[in-house]
């Protein structure tokens, strides 16, 4: 089975991190690649560690260049995704690595992206109860953001054996990748350099209405959230530490129960050996997700440290694993749980 590939956007930090995972997929042949100010120029001037695809020239971002594709992942600043998705067959598997399709509530997504919502896809999150059955066969799928991948995946099973009373409070430390390629004054090497800095702080970060509906979703309950983003001098990774308050009765073993029976067969997530913590350095580049969980006595509360690459997990790496699973392919295939070191 060989499946033909367009990636709009190829010449930012996600859609280059698609087409490297694309490069070592066996069933891949990769079609055409596209991008928005950087068309007519080659990719390698933006990707020149993808030498495979350094001579490619880049073609506009329109139906026409992505058009005849099995599938098409869309690496698209937030709002730009709609309307290209729309205009593509339904028998092209169209993956949005934006935020276009990922909230179900228009109202949430009116207040916290504005314009109209374009709808609800399947959720590519295949670890989270029940959504793995849904990207089966799937021709749309929603690729989670980055902060609420490692957030939901840290405190789903605890929501979900009802071990925690319902809210969270989350801060998650990530590379400057995350905010994309555009030139923004306050990532300039010299301000990011030997500092570290909150964003977003007061539940104002676009991705807390997205771990709220995760979270709430697989507690059956609404859970209120507090999040808190912190930009680190590093390009990629994130670390984030999410407690929540135990139940009267619960007990760490029965956090540790939860999460091993969780995860125990899921080939991406690994809670770590008893004194064990996650870094950011161990997952860099692969698809893995560690996390470690403890409880704080003198407070009974739950505290989970969970770490993924951002632009493999957090983006491109689950886009990939969500399009086998959609394929019918091994949901392992193209990826790795090997990261790179030092």
């Amino acid at each position: 089975m060989t499946v033909r590939v367009g990636v709009a956007g190829a010449s930012g930090y996600a859609g280059g991190e698609v087409l490297r995972l694309l490069l070592g997929h066996p069933d891949v042949q990769i079609g055409a690649l596209t991008a928005g100010a950087s068309a007519g120029m080659t990719l390698g001037q933006y990707q020149p560690h993808l030498l495979p695809l350094a001579d490619r020239v880049l073609g506009d971002t329109t139906v026409e260049q992505l058009s005849g594709h099995d599938v098409v992942f869309l690496a698209l600043p937030h709002g730009k995704s709609a309307k290209i998705a729309a205009e593509l067959g339904e028998d092209t598997l169209v993956i949005d690595c934006g935020a276009d399709h990922r909230l179900e509530d228009p109202a949430a997504w009116q207040r916290w992206y504005g314009g109209d919502h374009a709808g609800t896809w399947p959720y590519g999150l295949p670890e989270l109860a029940g959504q793995r059955e849904k990207l089966k066969g799937a021709k749309r799928v929603a690729v989670p953001g980055c902060y609420p991948t490692v957030s939901s995946l840290a405190l789903a099973p605890a929501f979900k054996d009802g071990l925690v009373e319902p809210e969270a409070v989350i801060v998650a430390v990530s590379g400057t990748s995350g905010a994309g390629k555009s030139l923004k004054p306050h990532l300039l090497g010299s301000e990011v350099m030997g500092s570290v800095s909150a964003y977003g702080v007061g539940g104002t970060h676009r991705h807390t209405p997205e771990i709220v509906q995760n979270l709430s979703k697989v507690a059956n309950e609404k859970i209120s959230v507090s999040f808190t983003p912190v930009l680190a001098p590093m390009p990629r990774g994130i670390l984030a530490t999410c407690s929540a308050t135990l139940k009267p009765g619960k007990t760490l073993d029965d956090a540790l129960a939860a999460y091993d029976n969780a995860y125990a067969d899921e080939p991406f997530v690994h809670v770590l050996p008893s004194g064990s913590w996650p870094t950011t350095g161990a997952v860099l580049a692969s698809n893995a997700v560690q996390l470690q969980v403890t409880v704080d006595p003198d407070l009974r509360r739950l505290i989970v440290v969970a770490t993924i690459d951002n632009l493999t997990k957090g983006t491109a790496g689950a886009a990939v694993q969500c399009m086998n699973i959609a394929l019918g392919l091994p949901e392992t295939t193209g990826l790795s749980t090997v990261g790179v070191a030092p």
